[in-house]
């Protein structure tokens, strides 16, 4: 059999299918055994064993937890919850519209940031294609008529002969760097905090990042809420399922605020005293959808709105980003022109 995580899209897919055979009465076994044969290949490991779960006697969520965290705890607590009061097509359908807004909001985020990200990436290679072929080639003449250079392009040709001279030690040093970062990451959950903590911090993109993991805290918690389960369990099952270290270990602190007694505004206030993660109109909303008892509709509507400021943000963002990245790659190739033909018009006073 095919091992492969199964992806969002994958996930999405499984909820919809699911919901849609049970929804037309056939067995949540045969239902399962039905997908396992016109599912993709990739399918079959977890498939196979939730279905040995289910013969074993375990529910549909202990089998699916049973094995390498294919769902979030979120996914498989709505399944519980769902089996638990016969609301399991209810439950599959509520994960599949919370799956399919966090894809579209990960779509949105990543058109935003393709444009600026090739841009950048083809000025980079353009500056190096240069550095590499172009500048060589401007260095011999130069060297031939032995002219007085600019400071600026004897800098560029000292750029170029070291990146020439030394470019297998550089790239080996940028795929170890690379490749050491990348074991970091896998391996060191303090550099995973470190990394989730300053990430808020990147200019213009740190806070679009916050407001889309805010998005995602406040639409879990509603969705557990609307579910049946009590806040404290709700905030410990959105802690257990967080990909991001500041939103894990906030929850967390959240969870050991409320014990303690205090109000959701002042928990919230006492769990992130910085506001790093949560904003003071954010607290001050869920403080009175707490005190009214609507918490759950405060926070499908909070998701709402801070889901319509991020589009806005996302869509001036490209709408700007697109003439500056213009205006810097024309700047930069402007800069190299002038550097190397400068010097080649005094060359022609020279002669």
């Amino acid at each position: 059999m095919i091992w492969r995580p199964l992806s969002l899209q994958d996930q999405i897919n499984f909820m919809h299918r699911l919901h849609g055979i049970l929804q037309a009465g056939v067995p949540l076994l045969e239902a399962l055994q039905l997908l396992n044969r016109c599912s993709p290949k990739h399918w079959e490991l977890f498939l196979s064993h939730t279905i040995e779960g289910l013969k074993h006697g375990n529910s549909l969520a202990t089998s699916l937890s049973q094995q390498n965290k294919w769902f979030s705890p979120i996914c498989i607590g709505l399944i519980s919850i769902g089996e638990k009061t016969g609301a399991l097509e209810q439950s599959l359908l509520l994960i599949h519209q919370q799956l399919r807004a966090r894809e579209s909001l990960k779509q949105q985020m990543k058109q935003a940031l393709t444009y600026p990200a090739i841009t950048f990436a083809a000025a980079m290679l353009m500056v190096m294609a240069m550095l590499l072929w172009v500048i060589p080639g401007f260095e011999d003449i130069f060297h031939h008529f032995q002219a007085e250079l600019p400071m600026s392009t004897q800098l560029l040709i000292t750029l170029s002969r070291g990146l020439n001279e030394h470019a297998v030690i550089i790239l080996i040093s940028l795929l170890s760097a690379g490749a050491s970062i990348l074991i970091l990451w896998r391996k060191s959950i303090g550099f995973q905090k470190w990394c989730d903590r300053h990430c808020f911090q990147i200019p213009i993109f740190g806070d679009l990042i916050r407001l889309s993991h805010q998005i995602a805290w406040c639409q879990n918690i509603a969705h557990l809420l609307q579910s049946g389960l009590s806040l404290l369990e709700s905030i410990r099952i959105c802690a257990q399922s967080s990909n991001h270290w500041l939103s894990h270990d906030l929850s967390a602190n959240l969870f050991k605020q409320l014990s303690l007694g205090w109000d959701l505004g002042v928990a919230m206030r006492r769990a992130d005293p910085r506001g790093r993660f949560f904003d003071p109109e954010t607290i001050q909303l869920l403080e009175i959808g707490a005190r009214t008892g609507a918490l759950s509709t405060m926070l499908i509507s909070r998701s709402r709105s801070i889901e319509s400021q991020l589009q806005h943000r996302l869509a001036i963002l490209s709408q700007s980003l697109e003439p500056l990245f213009i205006i810097f790659l024309g700047l930069l190739v402007a800069g190299l022109l002038m550097t190397l033909y400068l010097p080649i018009f005094s060359l022609g006073r020279i002669i």
